[in-house]
């Protein structure tokens, strides 16, 4: 591939993401490799459509090649660091000041121009903000989770785990690099009313520095379908029975453990109930087999070995359907700034049971787009997921309005040309306020 794209003469977007397998076709599941790819990937494919050029500046370790192609308009660049192989994110930081000097090395050899750097978490945020540093441009921030909220979430969760979760996240480390980085980015941007809250109250910004725009899904493939679609989809996936469906990367932090325990409570109410967990990736590392094993031993000890089915990783291209195919939908995450296949799962007209320890539930109201509840209380949690199973009416309900509160608030579009907004400061664009989220029934319906 030649060093710039196609149409050099479309203003440059830097978009920095250095941890995890960042890829055009990524591997989700593997480490460090999730929800924030997906964002990053479908956010710069929108400002692509918006009328630019976007570079995704990642690490490049293993075996993997310099460039890789998206489509014309977005390529993955990948710069070397810290050798070849695989960092996890709570230590890149170590090693990105190596990983500047190479990428301003590649930028100022193929003179490339950036209007602004947008970068994603914490390690992301250090590398973009030395970048923009050098170039002299604005810098973007989104941090998508906190450190400081999930050290609090995890010492809460797990008082007598306090050093071990020190060692495995980096809790002082990333808390001060945060403070730094969030005082000299040019903004930082909240993806819900609670990550603004903490950024204002607790790392002291200026509200003024933080924006806030929601995280968001692809309409083009996020939408529900008829009744006879889906009692199809339900057989040619196997699924019989009440589904309760949920799927991610294998972390303490998504709760799968929690789910379980508040599946028991369903099981005892709806005996045809059954818990489809799809959990993981193709490539496993130590953790998260660490963590399968723990959940599957979970399962034996509570005997729900013939209710609860482990899918393994869905691929993108039939997740979907597995969402559609569900009667409900559980977020049951222990804190959860995103929350974004709770709205891919809503967008398909699923209802959805959505965590209160996270900012999502906030954006919907109760019993109308969505339910919410406490993943710690499995009796809270087991009963908002028997509710739309026993209560066709509530179940119609939640499935129509979800789907029209995903596409109200959550499309890419809208999210790209809000970061655009944001940094070319357009007299039209106005910041998505707390009261927003709080009034969610605002919405014509």
């Amino acid at each position: 591939m030649p060093p710039k794209h196609s149409h050099s003469k479309r203003p440059y977007i830097a978009m920095v993401s250095t941890h995890g397998y960042v890829a055009a076709q990524p591997p989700l599941g593997a480490a460090d490799t999730g929800g924030q790819v997906v964002y990053v990937l479908e956010l710069s494919r929108k400002l692509a459509q918006l009328g630019y050029d976007v570079d995704i500046w990642t690490r490049r370790f293993e075996n993997q090649p310099e460039i890789d192609v998206v489509d014309a308009h977005v390529r993955v660049v990948r710069v070397p660091c810290g050798g070849r192989d695989f960092i996890p994110k709570e230590y890149l930081h170590q090693h990105l000041m190596e990983w500047c000097e190479n990428a301003l090395r590649f930028i100022r050899r193929n003179r490339l121009n950036y209007q602004f750097v947008n970068s994603h978490y914490w390690d992301g945020g250090i590398a973009g903000q030395r970048l923009a540093e050098s170039l002299g441009i604005p810098h973007v921030h989104t941090p998508h989770s906190l450190g400081l909220w999930k050290k609090r979430q995890m010492e809460s969760d797990y008082p007598d785990e306090s050093e071990t979760f020190e060692k495995e996240f980096n809790f002082e480390e990333r808390v001060h690099h945060e403070r730094l980085l969030y005082s000299h980015a040019s903004l930082v941007v909240a993806t819900t009313p609670l990550q603004f809250d903490m950024l204002v109250k607790d790392y002291q910004l200026p509200a003024s520095k933080v924006p806030m725009i929601p995280p968001g899904y692809d309409d083009n493939r996020f939408f529900p379908v008829s009744d006879a679609s889906r009692q199809l989809l339900r057989r040619k996936l196997g699924f019989e029975g009440n589904v309760v469906y949920a799927n991610g990367r294998l972390a303490t932090n998504k709760g799968y453990d929690l789910l379980i325990n508040g599946f028991a409570v369903v099981a005892k109410r709806l005996p045809q109930a059954v818990l489809y967990l799809a959990a993981g990736g193709g490539a496993m590392g130590k953790n998260e087999r660490k963590i399968l094993t723990g959940l599957k031993r979970q399962v034996r000890q509570l005997k729900l070995q013939r209710k609860v089915k482990f899918v393994g990783f869905v691929p993108e291209d039939k997740l979907a359907d597995y969402y559609r195919a569900a009667d409900v939908f559980v977020l049951s995450s222990r804190y959860e700034p995103f929350g974004m296949t709770a709205i891919e799962a809503m967008a398909c007209g699923t209802p959805t049971i959505i965590t209160i320890h996270g900012g999502l539930y906030r954006a919907v109201a109760f019993g109308r787009h969505a339910l919410y509840a406490d993943p710690l209380d499995p009796e809270d949690l087991g009963i908002m997921i028997v509710k739309p199973l026993r209560h066709p009416g509530l179940r119609s309900r939640l499935s129509k309005m979800g789907a029209h509160k995903a596409r109200s608030l959550f499309t890419w579009t809208g999210i790209a040309q809000q970061l655009i907004s944001l940094v070319e400061q357009r007299q039209t664009f106005s910041v998505l306020t707390d009261s927003d989220w709080d009034q969610p029934w605002n919405d014509g319906y």
